[in-house]
């Protein structure tokens, strides 16, 4: 079988800046419908094309949308891997056709695995979810400017405001239950979550939508996606802590709040908790043991399509 053809994307919210392996210049696409509908043509022409782009947040929704459409391999990496990457390959200059050439020398030697592509029923799950984060941060934004106010319209102000913020996140949260229930794989997957002590029906929903790799890698792969696998940073005669890095900030933080809860009432995180903390380990150092403890039990759970026993 041929191997993959890569091909390295930089993105922005305008446009997509796309090096094909053996050109003699990087070609520019519009981030639109249009310009994906131009490179998915391209893309057709390829066999076994592999897009390899950097984790940008949302300018990357359409393209990953496109090529789940057109059944075109992709991948996601560490923005930070990257520029590591081209730093040590001695290219400290930066543009848009620059970093898409590195994109594709960096996938053509590290060879990054392709992520599984989101269903339609999924990537709107993971629309509403983060809408409903984006509601949630706003109404912690209000809470804190509301501290000492003092004038009579203002105050009344910030507190219609926050009502209607609330009003909002109790709708999107009616939307989300009704998009899960809706799926029966998004209603299985997070039926099979809640079984867990600790994760309720919001945390559910955030690691169905953040994470559709959930039960197809590894554990350690599932643990370092989240954030919440520890690297070692050992030098020599230096011997320090191993700390987390990186990882998908919306999983990250719905697994620390499930974590907060199931230190509380699961019966085998609990006395794990219990056992970090008597051997002196710091409570933030346990906490996160637990977070790392979760995702792994979710992502078995979902591989081996069962519930908590």
């Amino acid at each position: 079988m041929p191997s993959h053809q890569f091909i390295g994307i930089d993105v922005s919210g305008d446009y997509l800046d796309v090096a094909f392996a053996g050109a003699d210049r990087v070609r520019r696409f519009g981030n639109d419908a249009a310009g994906l509908d131009t490179l998915g043509r391209r893309l057709s022409e390829l066999e076994r094309p592999h897009v390899v782009c950097e984790a940008t947040g949302h300018h990357t929704r359409l393209l990953a949308r496109e090529l789940a459409r057109r059944d075109v391999a992709m991948s996601r990496v560490n923005p930070r891997q990257v520029r590591d990457f081209a730093r040590a390959s001695g290219q400290l200059a930066k543009t848009d056709a620059i970093d898409a050439a590195v994109i594709l020398r960096f996938a053509q030697v590290m060879q990054p695995a392709a992520v599984p592509p989101a269903t339609p029923s999924q990537a709107r799950l993971a629309d509403i979810v983060r809408r409903r984060r984006q509601l949630v941060d706003m109404m912690a934004a209000e809470k804190q400017r509301s501290h000492g106010l003092e004038d009579p319209a203002i105050v009344a102000s910030t507190r219609q405001h926050l009502v209607w913020l609330a009003d909002q996140v109790r709708s999107f949260d009616n939307l989300i239950a009704e998009q899960i229930a809706a799926e029966p794989g998004l209603a299985r997957r997070a039926g099979l979550l809640v079984t867990i002590p600790g994760i309720g029906s919001t945390t559910a929903a955030i690691l169905t939508a953040e994470l559709p790799e959930l039960g197809q890698i590894g554990n350690k792969q599932i643990a370092a996606l989240v954030g919440v696998a520890p690297f070692n940073r050992d030098s020599g005669h230096k011997r320090g802590e191993a700390h987390i890095a990186g990882g998908r900030l919306a999983a990250r933080c719905a697994l620390y709040m499930a974590a907060i809860s199931a230190i509380r009432c699961n019966p085998a995180l609990r006395p794990f908790y219990v056992r970090l903390r008597s051997e002196g380990k710091p409570a933030k150092l346990a906490i996160v043991a637990v977070m790392r403890k979760l995702a792994i039990i979710a992502n078995t759970l979902i591989a081996e399509d069962r519930a908590w026993v």
